[in-house]
């Protein structure tokens, strides 16, 4: 059987799906977004899932490059501008996969408590170098909200791919781990609505 709201996600409308699909696990998860940072993370997952954006050339051909290397051109950047950027791809990346592929990082080094302390670095980054930069000053509580909100916007996007059959469900174990980790609202809702009713003690993360 089709699933519909997969279908929904190949139609023309893309961006007009997943803004709905955003507002409504924002609603869910409680988390609130000035107008220009929702139509960023639309404008995130509109790109990503339709085009190769998310790929780059690497010694192995086209792949998603780790985000020490994306951390490593900021480090090596010409100007503020390419540094800027690249902390902005990797804040961008790190997001989408630990939204919506955090079950892809179970068993890896790197896990999805990196990728939400890397990403939510990365764009404090950024809001830092707009600073300094009188064209980009009027993006700087984008990326101040993206930095601050960056693990709850993890929940969201989680929510999304629930929402939207994007990703596997059926691993407890890397869900509780995450749960465990992170301190992710969504993760606990979730367990709970399997049947399991873990210790609000046992995070290591004290707030959300």
């Amino acid at each position: 059987m089709t699933n519909p709201d997969s279908a929904v996600i190949v139609s023309a409308n893309v961006r007009e799906y997943f803004h709905d699909q955003v507002d409504a696990a924002l609603t869910k998860q409680a988390v609130k977004l000035d107008d220009t940072t929702m139509v960023y993370v639309v404008g995130l997952l509109t790109t990503y899932t339709q085009t190769p954006a998310l790929f780059d050339e690497t010694d192995d051909g086209l792949d998603i490059k780790p985000l020490a290397m994306h951390y490593a051109d900021a480090l090596n950047a010409a100007s503020s501008a390419e540094r800027s950027a690249a902390l902005r791809r990797l804040g961008d990346v790190a997001l989408f996969i630990s939204g919506l592929f955090a079950d892809s990082l179970n068993r890896k080094l790197n896990d999805v408590d990196y990728y939400i302390a890397m990403g939510g670095t990365a764009y404090s980054y950024v809001h830092d170098l707009a600073l300094a930069r009188p064209a980009e000053r009027n993006m700087r509580s984008l990326f101040a909200e993206l930095a601050e909100k960056f693990a709850d916007l993890v929940d969201v996007l989680g929510e999304v791919g629930d929402r939207s059959n994007l990703r596997s469900n059926s691993d407890v174990l890397r869900l509780y781990d995450l749960w465990l980790k992170t301190g992710s609202t969504r993760a606990f809702d979730r367990l709970q609505r399997l049947g399991l009713n873990p210790s609000l003690h046992a995070t290591s993360r004290t707030t959300h």
